[in-house]
């Protein structure tokens, strides 16, 4: 059931799914979640005893959404809400959905520590080996016992001994260990291990932790932090062993789903930048708790880290105002490799614990960027390698042993559920592959948590537990795609009316037709406006490729990488139908997990990949897509699927591309009739005369 929507009504939106609607004052927020179908778990029927449904409301100016939210704009607590604060306890800012009631507009989170069927995290380590030359290492020794004769202080003969045992030159001691030495020392009998962090770019080694007799364990972080989800491996730093995975959604989600909309909500909230840190190290923070207790680890035993994320993240994540990258020319405060201690910005692991953030390349192309392209090496072979990472802000690496060029392209979040009726993150319950019979236009699909397609036996127990919520990323380009490739909807993106009379799945939706994916409730229609958002974030994506192309010269890339978790689900093939990609042999496409993860797994395990890192990304070239005049005309040309212009001759001897059907804009047929051509491309011709 839809919401009643009435002009007048609050305007509610849900995070992290972005599901949004209108609903009357005194609307209980559990009914407001259930009618856009947000997973708001409830086992007491609403008589506030479960605690199952409990929300946090964002208070501040959410531009994007045209949304100011305040907690004056929820009701007071009430007698049941109050009762069970009493007993068993509410946490700070959470409030229970069941007994609150919407005022006025509002922002509400959906805490992912409440939700059973939360998005599924798909970011675990690869089985790489990596050569190890960490920069952190345990060296045991033991020293003389004081002696009257020989006045040196325990401090100076432990520094002694350690550079005559393992050839240190230039030693230092972090300052907090120096009133604990003697206690160690006499402790371990007069043998000690000591952590020695030496970076490759320095000829000074530090002492930065210290135990008693024989210590054999030290262990590492290597943590992307990307804008929708935040992955973390603990790694042994002694033989490399990725001793535990985990991940979690990004809570800045509720300021904001895309890069702009937090940059936009920093500029409108006087502490929106304190804010969003505070909440992205909260969660990297609580990663570590979650990797500890898997690994079995303690916090003390981790000494060193190196992290990785998108320009904005990177700000952040650091404490810096990330306002400049909000408009040209997107300046980043630091673009360098950052080397500082873990506890500099609050981050409790061992004291002495240090910290890495790889380079950025550019403003809006990030340290994850450097680290994917430090996980897959183009710059290591001699093939014209495309490495792409979809996300909200899509990153695009092109290049070879001989130049390497990157750009970034504003994709906004529709690969990602946001933007599109039915759409959510991927969580069980979600579809995520989806098929249609090109001669009846039935469809069949699989959702996450089950292996069984619809049509199958068994397929209704298989899902009982989740039910069918939404169409996830990877579904949406399928159905998109599947749609092409059936016929109901044109090389321009326009669905055919004309098959309502052939299929009950083609609906007329005002001016415009839809698709039913599915029937019942909740009923999962890709409508006109779903094909277009597709479009819109396929095409710049392209249309970023393209313009790397033509500065490498090129007309053809020999190999293509999606990196990233959302790219680990990708079919190539769907993702080539809709034009996502250049042509290429569909064999030389691949999926790369989590390659941002990988690359800083390698900075943590080798320092000497770090300095190959850096060296790289001084030599990669960055191209702005906003200042580049033939962007315009890539993007309209790439609106079409797969593309107006482009040939795609290796996708066309695997795949049975349709013929190509005129349509207008309301879904009819067109004739033999030049078709008209849309603003975007009128101003795209003129722009090539």
């Amino acid at each position: 059931m839809n919401p009643p929507h009435n002009i007048t009504d609050p305007l509610v939106l849900f995070m992290p799914s972005g599901k949004r609607g209108r609903f009357p004052v005194g609307t209980p927020v559990l009914d407001a979640a259930r009618q856009l179908g947000v997973y708001v778990e409830s086992v007491c029927g609403g008589r506030a005893t479960c605690g199952r449904c409990q929300i946090e409301v964002q208070e501040g100016n959410f531009a994007k959404h045209k949304i100011v939210s305040s907690n004056g704009h929820i009701s007071p607590k009430g007698a049941k809400e109050e009762r069970y604060e009493r007993v068993r306890g509410l946490p700070e800012r959470r409030r229970l959905s069941c007994s609150a009631q919407i005022l006025g507009d509002l922002v509400v989170d959906v805490p992912q520590d409440t939700v059973i069927n939360a998005q599924t995290i798909r970011k675990d380590a690869d089985t790489r080996v990596i050569a190890r030359d960490t920069a952190i290492r345990m060296c045991y020794v033991e020293i003389e016992e004081p002696d009257m004769h020989k006045p040196l202080g325990d401090v100076d003969r432990l520094k002694i001994a350690l550079m005559k045992d393992w050839g240190f030159k230039n030693l230092e001691f972090d300052f907090y260990l120096m009133p604990q030495v003697q206690g160690i020392l006499r402790k371990g009998n007069w043998a000690a291990t000591a952590a020695i962090h030496k970076d490759a770019d320095s000829d000074i080694a530090r002492v930065i932790a210290l135990w008693p007799g024989l210590k054999n364990e030290a262990y590492g972080l290597a943590c992307d932090i990307g804008s929708t989800t935040i992955a973390m491996h603990l790694v042994s730093l002694l033989s490399g062993r990725v001793a535990a995975s985990s991940g979690t959604s990004n809570p800045q989600i509720r300021f904001g789903e895309d890069l702009m909309s937090r940059v936009s909500y920093v500029m409108m909230n006087p502490d929106g930048r304190e804010g969003m840190t505070v909440a992205v190290r909260e969660a990297v923070s609580g990663l570590v708790d979650k990797v500890c207790a898997e690994g079995n680890v303690q916090r003390n035993d981790i000494l060193d880290s190196v992290f990785v994320g998108n320009p904005i993240m990177h700000h952040l994540f650091l404490g810096i105002d990330p306002t400049e990258l909000g408009g040209a020319p997107f300046a980043l405060a630091v673009s360098g490799a950052v080397r500082i201690k873990a506890s500099d910005i609050g981050l409790k692991l061992n004291q002495g614990a240090r910290l890495y953030m790889l380079p950025c390349i550019a403003g809006h192309v990030g340290a994850d960027a450097a680290a994917v392209t430090l996980s897959e090496g183009p710059h290591r072979q001699d093939e014209m390698m495309l490495i792409v990472d979809v996300g909200t802000n899509a990153e695009i690496v092109l290049g070879n042993s001989t130049r390497v060029v990157a750009a970034s392209s504003p994709t906004g979040p529709a690969f990602e559920g946001a933007e599109i009726s039915g759409g959510q993150r991927a969580a069980p319950g979600a579809i995520e592959r989806v098929r249609i019979d090109p001669d009846t236009l039935e469809p069949k699909y699989r959702v996450i948590g089950s292996e069984i397609w619809s049509d199958e036996t068994g397929f209704i127990d298989s899902v009982q537990a989740t039910g069918v919520t939404g169409i996830c990323g990877s579904g949406i380009i399928e159905i998109v795609a599947e749609m092409y490739l059936a016929g109901i909807i044109s090389e321009d993106g326009v669905v055919d009316g004309s098959l309502a009379a052939r299929s009950p799945r083609v609906v007329a939706n005002g001016r415009t037709f839809s698709y039913v994916l599915k029937e019942g409730e909740p009923k999962i229609t890709i409508t006109q406006n779903d094909v277009r958002a597709i479009q819109l974030a396929k095409a710049a994506l392209y249309a970023g490729t393209k313009l790397l192309m033509e500065k490498q010269h090129t007309d053809h890339v020999d190999r293509i990488h999606f990196a990233g978790a959302f790219g680990s689900f990708i079919d190539p093939k769907y993702a080539m139908v809709l034009g996502l990609i250049p042509d290429c042999d569909l064999d030389k496409v691949s999926a790369v997990g989590n390659a941002a993860g990988a690359g800083a797994r390698m900075a943590l395990l080798n320092r000497g990949y770090r300095r190959e890192i850096e060296e790289t990304v001084s030599r990669i070239e960055k191209i702005e897509t906003a200042l580049e005049p033939k962007f315009q005309e890539h993007f309209v040309y790439a609106m079409a699927l797969p593309n107006k212009v482009d040939p795609f001759p290796k996708l066309s001897a695997a795949v049975k591309l349709p013929p190509r059907k005129a349509m207008s804009e309301d879904g009819t047929a067109g004739d033999a009739t030049p078709r008209r051509r849309s603003r975007e491309e009128r101003a795209a011709r003129r722009g090539r005369d």
